[in-house]
């Protein structure tokens, strides 16, 4: 199955550069020997002139670099070991080894943390990110301009093919002719219809700074948000650790304008955006972001999640267990203690202590556990409250974006020893 998809994302390239080249090409054929109506210079050219945009903004949506974390940025640019903003908050990427600044996420696919990723195509075999995030929407502008433009050009031709109808068969194009009509106008109709609408979402997503995973992360956090509701504004954890959900709005949204030029690449030469050739956004950037200070400095993005609760450092001493559970996000020690004791239980019964099981398996667990206890069963609202399997209204997952979901999901995952004394010492 592996290899079977690893083939297909390998024939996505060809098969753009066929499309492309089929439309843009053989319509060109077709036109010119159409005898009712040849193509004209003005549009051979228009044609063209958008062909060659297409070509080039999906060569630079396939080829440019999607960035990467450099490491120890924070020591680069001189700014603090922060993780109490949503701006500056720190996750830890085990399989990188390094600090996530916002917005970046663990690709699957490339292997390492893209900045402000955005999602993985598999039709570029590239990671939409901060830095190719440009060539990707004027890649989608200019192909659904130029397959309009193409759209028009075939209608008129097909317009004039059914006004002759009822001429003899011989003073009208062949069957040939209009075998190859009829597809041109089936797949341009159905491809300028499909990246129409990506183009748009594109264009909102671009308006209101919120990339495909961020669109994910906020249906997310509503999703709790009215969960919590029915329990007093807390969701109920693994361990008995319960998590106060409030709304949150997202930080990033800094203004249309603003957030075009920044998703544009901080250029507000407007003629700029639409030149394929334009540069990239400068390497090193993609790494900070303005926020709109719309909520407590003090709150992060993504918003807490029940099934996201940060697991105490490995090696951490019973005597900073008050510590640990008011970092973590527990605020009952009583709690933390309940969970770290419900952990070694576990470790000493085999269970994989590398990283957190799956919430349903771990709220099955609870569950037969109350059961052989012969205690009052209250693990229902447990299987509710949170699911690294939750699918938004359009049935997406994180790792149908590209994510590594296992890293992503579980990005809580202890920051080393030395990192944390790091930050110890910073802030003193």
């Amino acid at each position: 199955m592996l290899c079977s998809s690893f083939s297909i994302s390998r024939l996505a390239i060809p098969s753009v550069c066929a499309l492309i080249g089929f439309l843009a090409y053989t319509s060109q054929y077709f036109f010119l020997y159409f005898e009712p109506a040849p193509l004209t210079k003005k549009e051979l050219w228009r044609l063209n002139i958008f062909a060659s945009c297409i070509w080039i903004c999906y060569y630079r949506s396939c080829t440019v670099d999607p960035g990467h974390i450099p490491r120890n940025w924070h020591e680069i640019e001189g700014k603090p070991l922060d993780t109490t903003t949503a701006s500056g908050r720190q996750r830890w990427c085990r399989r990188c080894e390094a600090i996530k600044p916002p917005r970046a996420h663990h690709c699957k696919t490339c292997q390492r943390c893209i900045p402000k990723m955005d999602h993985h195509c598999p039709w570029t075999s590239n990671c939409v990110s901060h830095y190719t995030f440009p060539h990707f929407i004027r890649f989608l502008f200019y192909a659904v301009a130029g397959m309009g433009y193409l759209e028009t050009l075939l209608f008129e031709r097909a317009s004039i093919i059914w006004a002759s109808r009822n001429l003899p068969s011989y003073l009208g194009p062949s069957a040939m002719q209009m075998a190859h009509i009829f597809v041109l106008l089936v797949l341009n109709s159905l491809t300028v219809f499909v990246l129409g609408i990506l183009l748009v979402r594109t264009i909102w997503a671009l308006g209101s700074n919120v990339t495909t995973i961020e669109s994910w992360e906020i249906e997310r956090h509503e999703t709790l948000v009215r969960r919590a509701r029915h329990y007093g504004g807390y969701l109920q954890g693994p361990g008995g650790i319960r998590l106060r959900i409030r709304k949150q709005e997202f930080p990033y949204d800094i203004g249309i304008w603003s957030n075009i030029k920044q998703g544009m690449g901080s250029n507000a030469n407007i003629l700029g955006w639409f030149w394929p050739f334009a540069r990239l956004p400068p390497r090193g950037t993609g790494l900070d972001f303005e926020v709109n200070g719309f909520e407590d400095p003090n709150v992060s993005w993504p918003p807490p999640d029940p099934d996201r609760i940060p697991l105490p450092a490995r090696g951490q001493g019973a005597g900073d267990e008050s510590s640990v559970a008011e970092s973590s996000g527990f605020g009952n020690v009583e709690a933390f203690r309940r969970r770290k004791a419900e952990d070694m239980r576990r470790a000493t019964a085999g269970m994989n202590t590398q990283r957190r099981q799956r919430f349903h398996v771990r709220a099955r667990a609870e569950i037969e556990d109350k059961l052989s206890s012969n205690s009052q069963s209250s693990g229902g609202s447990d299987i509710e409250d949170g699911e690294e399997g939750w699918k938004n209204s359009e049935g997406e997952r994180l790792r149908d974006f590209g994510v590594d979901e296992d890293i992503e999901f579980y990005d809580e995952e202890d920051i080393p020893l030395g990192i944390l004394m790091q930050q110890r010492a910073t802030r003193q």
